[in-house]
């Protein structure tokens, strides 16, 4: 009972830190084009978000005949649902809610079952342009998934287990950031990858594809697929926190936080989308190779240290 009421009391809390969470990106992207941004509705356009939430869950849901209805339905709702099942394994205090030996994994394998409900959005609603834009995101995924899952081993090497508290142990005399930057130079890069964030947002191409894999996805399933998108880049800034500066904890902490989620805007109104092969060559020709090579270091101090 204790648990399902912390997990709801989180899991709401942090969908409402989604919703301060888009503000803060349109009011960022807004100043970096010299421009106001979202500025009437509340204090500063506070509760933008909360009125643009009630338009979109009231607006009607138009369905085409080629549809496949119960995969258009479940889906968006899937994907957001993955998404909060991950905030057991985050450590908010002194432990986690679901405190187990593997969290790492579990969260690796989470962020992985993402790319069959996008593949699944794309498939379902029949239309050429969320097809072609669920294939690109796929392909995408998977590719920055490999270095992904190095640069998780890489930390796991270093701190000798899974558990994000013994993560936390690990770095009690220093943080993993120090003499690892260009690791988390990569796993940044690979988050936004994997978020489908740019310059890496080819499954939503405007420019070829009108909106890509949810074009034909409107009110509440937009919503729902949108939702999951920031949330996966709060969740994905957490533990970047906890695998390169140790904890949650601290106010210095909850303020390295702040700045990696602002990274993640701020790449957004700096760099210009990629070319296709271009994402490619970095996945496989750059992160693979280093984050291999890089992975032979704490193997090495861990065997001469035993």
């Amino acid at each position: 009972m204790l648990f399902s009421i912390n997990f709801i009391l989180i899991s709401i809390s942090i969908l409402i830190s989604v919703a301060f969470y888009t503000i803060l990106e349109r009011k960022i992207l807004s100043y970096m084009q010299i421009r106001k941004g979202p500025n009437k509705v509340g204090y500063l356009g506070l509760l933008q978000p909360f009125s643009d939430a009630i338009k979109l869950f009231n607006k009607n849901l138009i369905s085409l005949e080629s549809m496949n209805f119960s995969l258009s339905y479940l889906t968006p709702s899937l994907s957001l649902l993955t998404m909060i099942i991950m905030i057991p394994i985050i450590s908010f205090n002194s432990y986690s809610l679901m405190d187990n030996k593997h969290n790492m994994l579990y969260f690796f394998i989470l962020s992985s079952m993402g790319v069959y409900f996008i593949l699944l959005i794309g498939w379902s609603s029949n239309s050429k342009y969320c097809h072609l834009g669920s294939i690109r995101s796929v392909a995408q995924m998977i590719s920055y998934e490999v270095s992904f899952f190095m640069i998780i081993l890489f930390i796991v090497i270093l701190s000798q287990s899974y558990l994000f508290s013994q993560m936390e142990e690990s770095q009690m005399l220093m943080y993993f950031f120090w003499g690892n930057w260009f690791m988390l130079f990569m796993w940044l890069m690979s988050c936004l990858a994997e978020t489908n964030r740019s310059p890496f947002d080819f499954a939503e191409g405007e420019s070829e594809l009108v909106s890509g894999f949810n074009v034909e996805y409107m009110g509440g399933w937009f919503a729902l697929i949108f939702l999951a998108e920031y949330m996966s880049m709060l969740i994905l800034s957490m533990i970047s926190t906890i695998m390169f500066f140790k904890t949650m904890k601290t106010i210095i902490s909850m303020m390295i936080l702040l700045m990696i989620s602002i990274i993640l805007i701020w790449v957004r109104s700096t760099f210009p989308r990629f070319r296709y092969d271009m994402l490619m060559k970095l996945s496989w020709k750059i992160f693979l190779p280093l984050s291999m090579i890089l992975i032979i270091f704490p193997l090495l101090f861990h065997s001469l240290y035993i």
